[in-house]
């Protein structure tokens, strides 16, 4: 679950926010005074939402100093009652990611919010597994690359290389990998096992699968 931090002194609306925020499935953390954000930063956040007048001395954009500081990644997105070009310019320069002006809907927050979400943690949304510098496995979409050609796999084919590459350098037998991958209801030869790693060894040769001899396999 993502952590976004809203800092707001506006204590209806930062609970109106907070609710909509948690709807959508985000933790909120609020702060009523910018001088408690500032002491929060470093803690886990993967959005601010700053508002940039506050009612103690701190400003929003003291905060996103702050944060800029040792963070340049962190999304944050200003709310201001002026909606003033300068404050928009000042906003971008200090390295925020959005600006919305007050009074504004909680679910147009919440839409820029998930679009920010979307593109800045899409790398981390998508299921991928890399096996050294060779192979990376797509878990979601079940395709398999090499640099970037797309390497073609049966069902049975990708089932048994995720069973290894999720579990490197853990030995299985022949019979837990039928198990695991034909069902515990197969009755057919263990020999098929055999047969599946070949046939994957042929098509992902980079992928160091070692032989326990009289036992199963091992990736490496």
């Amino acid at each position: 679950m993502y952590t976004i931090c809203l800092v707001e002194d506006e204590v209806d609306l930062s609970s109106l926010i907070k609710t909509y925020l948690e709807k959508a499935g985000y933790e909120v953390v609020q702060f009523s005074q910018g001088k408690d954000a500032i002491s929060y930063i470093g803690s886990p956040c993967n959005l601010w939402i700053l508002d940039i007048m506050l009612s103690d001395d701190v400003t929003g954009y003291d905060i996103i100093k702050k944060i800029r500081e040792n963070d340049t990644t962190t999304p944050v997105i200003f709310t201001s009652a002026r909606d003033q070009d300068l404050d928009k310019i000042i906003g971008l320069e200090l390295g925020s990611d959005d600006y919305i002006t007050k009074p504004y809907s909680p679910k147009e927050l919440v839409l820029r919010v998930n679009n920010i979400m979307k593109r800045v943690y899409k790398e981390v949304e998508t299921n991928k597994i890399q096996y050294e510098t060779y192979y990376s496995v797509d878990t979601d979409k079940r395709i398999v690359f090499e640099e970037k050609k797309e390497i073609k796999l049966t069902t049975l084919e990708f089932d048994l290389l995720l069973l290894l590459i999720s579990n490197k350098n853990k030995t299985f037998s022949r019979d837990e990998i039928l198990n695991l991958i034909w069902g515990e209801d197969y009755f057919g030869s263990d020999r098929v096992v055999d047969d599946l790693i070949r046939r994957l060894r042929r098509k992902m040769p980079k992928l160091n699968v070692s032989t326990i001899y009289g036992y199963g396999y091992r990736l490496l």
